[in-house]
């Protein structure tokens, strides 16, 4: 692509997001979105493969189907109420439907379908992306909606995100899928901890996106798209590979790692609250989830490919990635849990 284009094409989804980030009225939020999924259709098709266009397309065809039904709430909202203003959703009907439409955006359960499909079908870069930087603008609008939803819908979304979430995840060979999986359970979390305590929604937002952003830039440096690719990688790079099963440790939430830190606060937030029986469903859908993680790291560590190369070990051959990101984002997923009181301070928890 060329890099005009590209600069250009970035630009844009920052924009979006930005716009959406400033806007208190529907029209305006609904623009942000609009242009960020706009701008990513080119990014998704630049490799002109017949499973990326398939790809795009879906894509496109769900986020249109939510952005008409983010309109539909609003103006029903707006005619009933006389407001346009985000924060003055008093009408329970445009409530519902606008946070059914921003889950579809985000790929929330029940409406998930679209998410791993689409996902397996870009190229590892674009999918990070996709479950990253995409998912800002949409949950901002989810923040400021909660308050209005009904609080039974938003414990539903929560619990059933979870739990298909570590469920889907289990049967699945191919990284990116899981990873999508992976996206819809850690989303899951965040939605049922919305109502009581949104500061804690964003600080599990930020811990995702690290540690996602980390595993996906490993798959991508040892090139890597199925668990059969993965079991070869130590000899690409035996280093990257033990970090990695730590990164995939910190995603499935075990101590003493980075992603412990969500779910330890989450589930206290959730016994607080009164309610342990959905914070106990919530710790059981975290251990399918790890059941997954647990398969790619004995993938990794335990098994040696059949094959044997005549030629050059990979591992000795330079690779002219950018490494900064990646350490960046690993060294985060990994060695943040001692900081925890910081981050609550920072996030007033």
């Amino acid at each position: 692509m060329n890099p005009m284009v590209f600069a250009i094409l970035l630009s844009s989804l920052g924009l979006g997001t930005a716009l959406t980030f400033a806007s208190s009225h529907w029209l305006l939020a609904w623009m942000g979105l609009e242009i960020n999924t706009l701008a990513i259709l080119p990014l998704m098709t630049q490799h002109h493969h017949p499973r990326a266009i398939e790809a795009t397309t879906k894509y496109f065809l769900t986020q249109a189907t939510a952005a008409a039904m983010i309109l539909f709430a609003s103006t029903t909202n707006a005619w009933m109420s006389g407001e346009w203003d985000i924060h003055q959703l008093s009408h329970p009907v445009a409530a519902a439907v606008a946070l059914m439409a921003l889950a579809l955006k985000i790929g929330l359960a029940p409406v998930h379908f679209w998410m791993p499909e689409v996902i397996q079908g870009l190229d590892l870069t674009t999918g990070l992306l996709l479950s990253t930087w995409q998912k800002l603008a949409p949950f901002a609008l989810v923040v400021q909606v909660a308050p209005f939803a009904h609080p039974a819908m938003l414990t539903t979304l929560g619990v059933l995100s979870t739990l298909i979430g570590g469920w889907g995840g289990l049967n699945q060979v191919q990284l990116r899928k899981v990873l999508a999986y992976s996206s819809i359970a850690h989303l899951g979390w965040m939605v049922l901890v919305l109502q009581f305590a949104p500061s804690l929604t964003l600080l599990a937002l930020v811990v995702y996106i690290l540690m996602t952003a980390s595993a996906f830039l490993t798959f991508n440096v040892v090139q890597s798209t199925s668990v059969s690719v993965l079991a070869t990688a130590w000899a690409k790079a035996p280093a990257l590979v033990a970090l990695t099963s730590l990164v995939l440790l910190s995603l499935g939430g075990l101590p003493p790692l980075t992603g412990f830190m969500p779910k330890w606060l989450i589930l206290q937030e959730l016994t607080k609250q009164g309610i342990p029986l959905v914070a106990t469903l919530a710790a059981l859908t975290a251990l399918l989830s790890l059941y997954f993680y647990l398969r790619l790291c004995y993938a990794m560590s335990l098994t040696t490919s059949p094959n044997t190369t005549l030629a050059t070990a990979p591992w000795r051959v330079c690779t002219l990635r950018p490494s900064l990101p990646l350490s960046a984002t690993s060294v985060a997923a990994l060695a943040l849990l001692p900081v925890t009181p910081a981050f609550a301070t920072f996030f007033g928890l």
